[in-house]
């Protein structure tokens, strides 16, 4: 019991993280910088970015030590992996690299040129096969990407493995392309995960535009 109450609360030093790491990406976040081309940005700006790059190489390194031990665990079993992915959740790991990550891009998104100074973003890239790994022991993975993915339009095949040509001859066509092609006059359609382009047969059809 007393264990599960600790884990409710965050620690001090974790909460102070936190509020550090919110304090350097605020500090980040583009004013009077904005427009600025690489190497004009004022001293204390880029102070902060390498202030940025040492917390997050601090902060891999952490999670890179963590991650490889948390798989070994967290293979063993369903069971093994719901008890990891619980301390995981409340470790650095869980509470500080999502919102780092979200930030990052925000960042990179607004300032491109100041982020790619910094140079905190290759630092994350080197977790990814680390964080890969992990998720790829979760139940159910596999149901839940084949039901993110797998939107009509995707060939369920193509994930399924029942496709009789290579991956490379595969076109994928988003949802988005779809509706844009249809809305430029074209007619496409979904018949069992696959694409259709039904344009030719939709002028000699008795049935009309309705059934199609």
């Amino acid at each position: 019991m007393d264990h599960e109450h600790c884990s409710k609360e965050r620690s001090a030093s974790l909460d102070l993280l936190l509020r550090f790491q919110r304090l350097l990406v605020s500090k980040l976040y583009p004013g009077d910088c904005v427009g600025q081309v690489p190497n004009t940005y004022s001293p204390d700006l880029l102070g902060v970015g390498s202030l940025l790059k040492k917390y997050t190489a601090l902060l891999c390194t952490h999670i890179g030590d963590i991650l490889p031990v948390a798989i070994s665990i967290a293979s063993a079993s369903h069971r093994h992996f719901a008890e990891v992915s619980r301390v995981v959740d409340g470790d650095l790991t869980g509470i500080l690299l999502p919102e780092l990550v979200v930030s990052v891009v925000l960042l990179l998104s607004k300032n491109a040129g100041l982020m790619q100074e910094a140079g905190a973003i290759p630092l994350l890239a080197g977790l990814l096969e680390h964080l890969d790994r992990f998720n790829h022991l979760a139940p159910g993975k596999e149901r839940d990407d084949n039901e993110d993915l797998a939107w009509p339009g995707i060939m369920g095949s193509f994930f399924t493995g029942q496709s009789c040509r290579n991956n490379e001859e595969v076109t994928l066509i988003r949802k988005a392309d779809l509706e844009n092609h249809n809305k430029d006059g074209g007619f496409w359609t979904v018949i069992d995960g696959k694409v259709y382009d039904i344009k030719d047969f939709q002028t000699q059809s008795l049935t009309g535009n309705s059934i199609l």
